[in-house]
């Protein structure tokens, strides 16, 4: 056998060298923390199914963002989860509906972290659907000046970021009009123009009290199996004024992230779903896997298949790890 001229493992004889040429890394600064915020004081209520995270009054949210800040988390995405729900889903755009409020309360204390607004009337209506029913069904065109009336009142209460995670046909669009018809120009929008009609969802229903009570979310979500489809879904947003792309479950479609990262020249951001979270809180709960480094493992996948920003439950403790 010839002497071997090349040696890749010169380079990872030691932790200093491996990471001086990590291709892939991750920082804080990658992370985006979700928060459920629910009406009431000094409610800190735990998610079952998904270890660690909670359901905060507005007063818990703040404390919790303001931890994310600390550790160098630029960014929290928030649900809202109101007292009432109704067929119209009209605490999702009241003025002082819980996200709304939960929006002015964090931009007070944090002026300097971003709050991105999840648009959708799921946790708002008593049907949990994402929109208003017609003959049993989501009614597309009818929902969507309901949608856009939430976007301007979370922009109207600081939301830095409008994110419609609703996936009907027109709502980035309509949206960035009634942003722009009330002089909200510069509010970008984060389009969740890739989400798929996906299992890994179970735990954020519980989370978000959004199951539906009849019915899926199959005909407006998408199917696990499509890709062109995917960048369909990317270019026609994009077409309607959407400023960044999302791709929603994460580690089951790193392929897709990856087409998606290669077809567009805008930020692109994937959502480590509550699932996916809860596999890896389950799994080293019963001492099956080393918890931290497979959470760390898995963020790096998803920003090595091309995302640049993470949406993750992770957040606060892989930014311990990596502080």
């Amino acid at each position: 056998m010839a002497y071997p001229i090349h040696r890749p493992r010169r380079l990872r004889r030691s932790a200093v060298l491996r990471e001086m040429v990590r291709e892939t890394t991750l920082a804080p600064s990658d992370f985006i923390y979700p928060l459920f915020v629910v009406e009431g004081r000094d409610i800190r209520r735990p998610i079952g199914s998904m270890p660690g995270i909670s359901n905060l009054s507005v007063e818990h949210a703040v404390a919790e963002a303001k931890q994310a800040h600390a550790l160098g988390v630029p960014a929290v995405l928030l649900f809202g989860i109101p007292h009432h729900k109704d067929a119209q889903g009209s605490q999702a755009y009241a003025r002082e509906g819980i996200v709304q409020r939960a929006i002015r309360e964090i931009k007070n204390a944090l002026p300097d972290m971003l709050v991105i607004a999840d648009v959708c009337l799921c946790e708002y209506t008593d049907h949990g659907h994402c929109g208003i029913i017609e003959g049993g069904h989501v009614a597309n065109d009818a929902t969507l000046p309901l949608l856009s009336r939430m976007a301007v009142t979370c922009a109207q209460a600081g939301a830095d970021i409008i994110a419609p995670s609703d996936m009907l046909d027109g709502r980035v669009a309509s949206i960035r009009s009634a942003l722009d018809e009330v002089k909200l120009t510069e509010v970008p929008i984060l389009s969740y123009a890739v989400k798929y009609a996906s299992a890994f969802y179970g735990p954020f229903r519980e989370a978000a009290q959004s199951t539906p009570q009849f019915g899926d979310r199959r005909t407006h979500q998408m199917d696990p199996g499509n890709v062109r489809e995917a960048l369909k879904e990317t270019d026609l947003d994009l077409e309607e004024g959407a400023d960044m792309i999302m791709v929603k479950p994460a580690l089951s479609y790193l392929d897709v992230i990856h087409r998606v990262r290669e077809r567009v020249d805008v930020p692109v951001v994937a959502y480590n779903v509550s699932a996916e979270y809860s596999m890896v809180k389950a799994a080293a709960q019963n001492g099956w896997i080393d918890g931290d480094r497979l959470m760390l493992e898995i963020l790096t996948s998803i920003k090595r298949a091309g995302s640049d920003l993470i949406i993750t439950y992770h957040a606060l403790e892989a930014a311990k790890l990596l502080g």
